[in-house]
């Protein structure tokens, strides 16, 4: 049997626990992924003399972790993680984060809890064997802390959605999280109860960050912007959580996700219906329609207009700090109140003559996302729309109702067009308003 053998070289430090004494002779003889393949499918207690080495990554300095020990097979990078539990209360005077240790696992009880391995000692549940603390008499006999500095932890820097089996039990960094907006306003734990608060990033992939009631942070609370945090990644059946060891590994210093984006893409936003009255060229107007059930902004979004045949852009409309709601329209009139007085309420936008929205039937018109990208065309640019299957002159382009998003490639079977003097695909029948035309509804 391997014996660990005691040298004088603890750190200079003050407690009333029995004396730690530290290692400076025996090695490590098997890695952690030996010690995991000992499991099979349930608890056991080691038999053979191994020995495995690891860097303490957690502390129970500010009681956010009790009764456990983290630690992971290298100082950056690691490729493994163990937590064994202890029943050693502020044990972090004795494993500092960074220290360096020997486990030695033989007469430990290795077992496996909603998918995580744990070593520790063993007590019976309903007449099976679970991993429990490691008593306190035995503690500093089966865990030595090796003789030398303490070494500065890396933590592995990752986002929620790059989260693995690999990282449990390691030390890591979120980028890019922010606690969601209903727990803002909320402490860190309800004072002495286990509180799961959750964390989210940009694009709404979450995580549970679990916080102690007894914690020295408990009361304070949740901070309101985004940035990184770190600690310690546990996993409870299917959900990853985290756990920090101290307020300040948490650093929310920049603006939360909602403010810092305003520019959204979507291929559910299109031209619905374009309008050029063969008895009024005032009540001409463009309607766009968002098909998604979530209301859209549309900054950074354009609306372009190509005269006739040009293939150079004749008028363009930033369309920056609008917002178009779910599944709605959003019309746009280029004389507001010519529109108003035929079709007896305000457009949604106003704007004036030449504009993209004062076509007279014969030009082509693109909507640009905040990217550049084309995400929907009517005609086709460097084309005269005048006896074309584009033309809308003295009438209308309707979308069929069965078109749900945007289409970069004009494409005539999805609209209803009339006109005066349009090619086959369109009807020559003038419109006139307000009868021939329904802006602000699809149909």
């Amino acid at each position: 049997m391997a014996l660990f053998s005691s040298y004088n070289c603890v750190k200079s430090k003050v407690f009333k626990e029995p004396d730690a004494t530290c290692e400076s002779v025996l090695s490590a003889n098997a890695t952690f992924l030996d010690i995991k393949n000992l499991y099979v499918d349930k608890t056991i207690q080691i038999q053979e003399d191994f020995l495995i080495e690891g860097y303490v990554i957690s502390s129970d300095q500010e009681n956010n972790f009790f009764g456990v020990l983290h630690f992971q097979d290298a100082v950056e990078n690691p490729t493994d993680g163990f937590q064994i539990e202890i029943d050693l209360r502020n044990s972090y005077l004795f494993y500092d984060i960074g220290d360096r240790v020997l486990l030695n696992v033989k007469g430990l009880y290795l077992g496996k809890s909603k998918g995580v391995f744990k070593l520790g000692g063993v007590f019976s549940s309903f007449g099976n064997e679970i991993v429990g603390r490691l008593p306190s008499a035995t503690v500093f006999e089966q865990i030595k802390v090796l003789c030398e500095e303490s070494s500065n932890i890396i933590p592995t820097t990752t986002t929620i959605s790059e989260l693995n089996d690999a990282l449990v039990n390691t030390l890591i960094t979120l980028e890019n999280v922010e606690f969601l907006a209903e727990e803002l306003g909320s402490t860190f734990a309800l004072e002495r109860e286990e509180t799961e608060r959750k964390l989210t990033d940009c694009v709404d992939n979450e995580i549970i960050l679990k916080n102690s009631g007894f914690a020295e942070f408990q009361n304070n609370l949740l901070p309101e912007g985004r940035g990184h945090i770190t600690g310690v990644l546990t996993r409870e059946g299917d959900e990853y959580q985290l756990i920090v060891r101290k307020l300040s590994d948490i650093n929310f210093e920049e603006e939360r996700c909602e403010d810092l984006i305003t520019e959204f893409t979507s291929s559910n936003i299109f031209f619905s219906e374009l309008a050029d009255p063969n008895n009024n060229a005032g009540a001409r107007f463009v309607e766009l329609y968002n098909a998604s059930d979530t209301a859209l902004p549309l900054n950074g979004w354009t609306l372009l207009r190509y005269t006739n045949a040009s293939q150079e852009v004749s008028s363009a409309l930033d369309l920056s700090g609008i917002e178009i709601g779910s599944e709605s329209t959003l019309v746009i009139s280029p004389n507001a109140m010519e529109f108003e007085s035929v079709y007896g309420f305000a457009p949604d936008v106003a704007v004036g003559t030449n504009s993209p929205a004062d076509s007279n039937g014969d030009d082509n018109l693109q909507l640009i996302d905040p990217f550049g990208t084309v995400i929907d065309v009517f005609g086709i640019v460097g084309e005269d729309g005048s006896g074309t299957d584009h033309e809308f002159e003295d009438g209308r382009a309707l979308r069929n109702s069965s078109v749900l998003q945007g289409n970069s490639t004009y494409t005539i079977t999805e609209w209803e067009i009339c006109n005066d003097t349009g090619s086959s695909g369109t009807t020559n029948t003038p419109k006139n308003a307000p009868e021939d035309f329904s802006p602000g509804a699809r149909f």
